[in-house]
């Protein structure tokens, strides 16, 4: 994805994606798709502007060629961002990542699985427990005292 400078002419928007275009399949990658999607307002200010003009390129190289050609784009003064990500490859809607499975035997309502050594899930429970009575005592004492301006309880009872 590139974000580029919103106020560059048409001639040059597309001058610049060219050039990143000719810089991938120059390295030996292949272009899948280029997908103008206009001007966008910015999330937060990019330098000076508050829009961008964005462009989605799919294509397909060599990992080892990423780095030079993201070299390329952060020379660009007309590339304010890009991001490069990697797609994987998706199987058949039938098969389901290990993720995925877990997640719809969560949404069944199945009980967590004990664990291979026979122990429950009940015992995490309490392993979360970390809390120290000593410092919540302490806490306690000394907000009394802030609250009264530091004066000392005998103080109080008798004034």
């Amino acid at each position: 994805m590139l974000l580029l400078r919103p106020d560059l002419e048409d001639d040059k928007l597309q001058a610049a994606v060219e050039k990143v275009t000719r810089a991938i399949v120059n390295a030996g990658g292949s272009l899948s798709k280029v997908s103008p999607w206009g001007k966008r307002r910015l999330a937060y200010e990019v330098g000076r502007h508050r829009e961008a003009s964005y462009f989605l390129i799919h294509f397909d190289i060599d990992p080892a060629q990423v780095r030079e050609i993201e070299r390329g784009m952060l020379i660009s003064e007309e590339i304010m961002r890009h991001l490069v990500t990697v797609l994987e490859e998706r199987g058949p809607a039938d098969e389901l990542a290990p993720a995925a499975a877990a997640r719809s035997s969560d949404e069944d309502g199945a009980a967590p699985a004990a664990s291979p050594d026979g122990e429950g899930a009940e015992e995490d429970d309490t392993s979360d427990d970390t809390s120290d009575d000593t410092s919540e005592d302490t806490s306690e004492d000394t907000s009394d005292d802030e609250a009264d301006g530091g004066a000392p309880e005998q103080e109080r009872a008798e004034g």
